[in-house]
């Protein structure tokens, strides 16, 4: 760096705009120049903050904040000082703080694009996920300027995404081709769950735009919500380029690697961020997540509790501790999660988490019309927001048992894509999945991977181009061995080993057990069957993420069991031994006659390490993860008994099917 470059030449006035010019260019150029201008001028206001900024973005982010504090508080209105505070606050991890400086900068300023940016940030950091939400919908009103761009970012910000994407198609109709109201647009639609319309149009934004990173980060955290992890990462790698340590950047790819199985590499992201933004509690939460998986208990349990003591109204938090299964509350925690729910501003998302919580902490203390009670109000708030129509299952099963007939799987034998590789493992949530595959897992020729969404995904596209499941008996021998190697090649991110099976264990697979069968006619097919009030109510009593929106309420899940196993019984009928049935109260009473069965309908030989299954170290991505990491155990088996006076709902919907268990009734 010259002298030249770094004294103040001509006018302060002059030198400042040099010191702005290099802050892109050269940081530490940056940092320099305002050291010469206060020098000249100490104590000058624009100088010290070019200079604070310069520090920031040279990596000496603590000498950045002994020089920012000050000034912000001698400039506590000035929108840039309060700005440029809270970015050097967020990047030393001070994350509260920074929300309390980026708030100042947007009250000074509401139309402060990037205060509001900041903000956003640091609050989905925090976990305010409806707060991040609002102030990214004030970033893109902050960040235009155009009257009917204004119009439809008021309009996201009021929280009415319909009438924000019809003054944005009235503007595209005349001018297509702008990147800020495609986003917008893109925006406005995935507010209105249509994510494939707006992952659609934030493509066509950023072929316009391609330096567009508000866009491409949407686009990557729709490719996470859509399942499409690897696409997600790619974008995710442009956005790391020029912002490696950006810690939103960084969580997405964290766990866009944990959902692919890179759970290495995700724990290393989620320990580098949090050592730099340690107050993150679904950071901690997430991390969890991640050391769960791979069995690290007590690791999980303390990222756990940390997620709770920063943010005790974080109901999924309290919910993944009772979620481990294994863990136990103490009376402390008890009247912790008591005293948030007696909150009358808890969200509802906390609020149904910390139901299910209790429930659990009730039910391992034995007081179970307690637990009842909170699994119940914690289903009842689930169920609004995941409203289900159980009639539409029942049609699905009896369309399936027209089409899928004797005589169709007879004309198709020897199409499809031959490959053994796939073994599915399906049935209902906690009949036991999970124990079956941590079984076959410790085989040597079987990779266990995980719930895999792709016949489900595969199954809707289907569905959105022709009535299905009618248009199975239509496809031609060579869609449906192209249907088979397209699963092979969706699912091949998973494999992470040289084993020649793999196992997908999406229990809802049941559903599509015919799309399977004719599209993989060498894949085994598991049915993982539990005692219909032990299954359904373990259901009912689990929250799950997503996917399960039959198990809150004990009518539905009772019907949607007694449909699977009507399914289920006319696909035994019509292909006799095509699917292997797993009853776990067998497998419990008797593991090594059944694991014989299991390993000899799959064609392998018998290995003891199968027996001991427990002592199998893989990653385990179910709720039953510490469960299977123990030696079969007997005490779950009748656990429904305890709580027998309030399931007469679930008999009744059950019918017949289950006073037939172990077998199916006459359908």
């Amino acid at each position: 760096m010259t002298t030249a470059t770094t004294e103040p030449s001509g006018s302060v006035a002059t030198a400042l705009a040099h010191g702005w010019r290099l802050l892109d260019l050269d940081p530490r150029g940056a940092v320099e120049q305002a050291m010469a201008i206060l020098e000249a001028v100490p104590r000058h206001a624009e100088a010290t903050l070019i200079l604070a900024a310069g520090l920031r973005l040279s990596g000496d982010v603590a000498q950045a904040l002994r020089v920012v504090e000050p000034l912000s508080r001698a400039f506590a209105q000035s929108p840039p000082i309060q700005l440029e505070h809270g970015r050097i606050l967020a990047a030393d991890g001070h994350t509260q703080a920074a929300v309390a400086a980026f708030k100042r900068a947007v009250a000074a300023d509401p139309d402060l694009a990037e205060a509001w940016r900041g903000l956003a940030e640091a609050l989905e950091l925090l976990g305010d996920e409806t707060g991040a939400q609002a102030a990214r919908a004030r970033q893109i009103k902050g960040g235009v300027r155009d009257p009917v761009l204004m119009t439809a970012a008021a309009a996201l910000v009021d929280g009415e995404p319909g009438r924000a994407e019809t003054v944005l198609r009235e503007l595209m109709a005349v001018r297509p081709a702008e990147p800020a109201a495609i986003r917008m647009l893109a925006e406005a639609v995935a507010r209105q769950g249509r994510e494939v319309e707006a992952e659609a149009l934030l493509q066509d934004c950023l072929k316009l735009a391609p330096a567009f990173t508000g866009a491409r980060y949407n686009l990557a955290t729709l490719h996470y919500r859509l399942g499409r992890s690897t696409e997600a990462l790619a974008q995710l790698d442009r956005l790391l380029a020029d912002e490696p340590r950006h810690p939103g950047y960084l969580n997405l790819k964290a766990a866009c690697l944990a959902r692919i199985g890179e759970y290495a590499q995700a724990i290393a992201i989620y320990e580098d961020v949090l050592a730099r933004h340690p107050q993150q509690p679904k950071g901690w939460m997430s991390y969890g997540h991640a050391l769960k998986t791979v069995g690290r208990s007590a690791d999980c349990a303390a990222a756990y509790r940390k997620a709770v003591d920063q943010a005790p109204s974080l109901g999924e938090a309290w919910w993944s501790l009772a979620n481990m299964k294994t863990y136990r509350f103490s009376e402390a925690d008890l009247a912790a999660m008591e005293a948030q729910l007696a909150r009358e501003d808890l969200a509802h998302d906390d609020r149904l988490h910390l139901d299910y919580a209790l429930g659990k902490a009730h039910e391992d203390a034995g007081r179970y019309a307690e637990s009842f009670a909170h699994y119940a109000r914690g289903a009842t708030l689930r169920r609004a927001q995941v409203p289900y129509d159980p009639a539409v299952m029942t049609r699905h099963v009896a369309r399936c048992k027209t089409v899928l007939t004797a005589q169709l799987f007879a004309s198709r034998a020897g199409q499809g894509c031959p490959a053994p590789d796939p073994i599915f493992v399906l049935g209902l949530p906690r009949a036991g999945s999970t124990l079956v595959e941590q079984i076959l897992a410790s085989h040597s020729a079987v990779e266990g991977t995980m719930e895999l969404p792709d016949v489900t995904a595969m199954a809707r596209r289907l569905k959105d181009e022709s009535p299905y499941p009618e248009v199975l008996a239509t496809l031609s021998p060579e869609d449906l061995k192209a249907l088979g190697e397209e699963f092979l090649e969706r699912t091949r991110v998973q494999r992470k080993t040289d084993r020649p099976l793999f196992i997908d264990k999406m229990p809802n697979n049941w559903a599509h057990v015919g799309l399977i069968a004719l599209m993989l006619p060498n894949a085994k097919i598991i049915d993982a069957r539990r005692h219909p009030l032990g299954c359904c109510f373990s259901g009912f009593k689990q929250h799950f993420a997503r996917g399960q929106n039959f198990s809150y309420g004990l009518e539905d899940i009772g019907r949607y069991y007694a449909d699977y196993v009507e399914l289920m019984a006319h696909v035994d009928a019509v292909l006799p031994g095509r699917v292997h049935r797993v009853i776990y109260e067998s497998m419990i009473e008797d593991p090594e006659r059944e694991i014989r069965a299991l390993l000899s309908y799959c064609g392998l030989p018998f290995e003891e390490s199968c027996l001991n299954f427990h002592e199998n170290d893989r990653a385990v991505r179910t709720a039953s993860s510490e469960q299977v990491r123990r030696p079969i155990f007997k005490d779950a088996v009748e656990h429904w008994q305890n709580y027998e006076s309030w399931l007469d709902p679930l008999k009744t919907a059950l019918g017949p099917v289950l006073a037939s268990y172990p077998a199916a009734p006459e359908f």
